[in-house]
């Protein structure tokens, strides 16, 4: 018995479009992650930030226990 010949088929489909877009994305996150902590106008992520909260009155009376 013969053994029947074969060929073999390449098929290119194209492809890794959506990896060029994840990465084009995370580039994006990156640069834009970079910008928030480096490029501030105060030099970085320290500061103060002033916070008026008004005045609390609680009237409790204890219970003796």
């Amino acid at each position: 018995m013969a053994i029947p010949e074969r060929e073999t088929v390449i098929v290119e489909r194209g492809g890794g479009g959506a990896a060029v877009i994840l990465a084009v994305v995370v580039i994006l996150a990156a640069i834009g992650i970079g910008y928030i902590f480096l490029a501030n106008n105060n030099g970085g992520a320290s500061g103060t930030l002033d916070v008026d909260v008004p005045a609390v009155s609680v009237d409790v009376v204890p219970d003796g226990q």
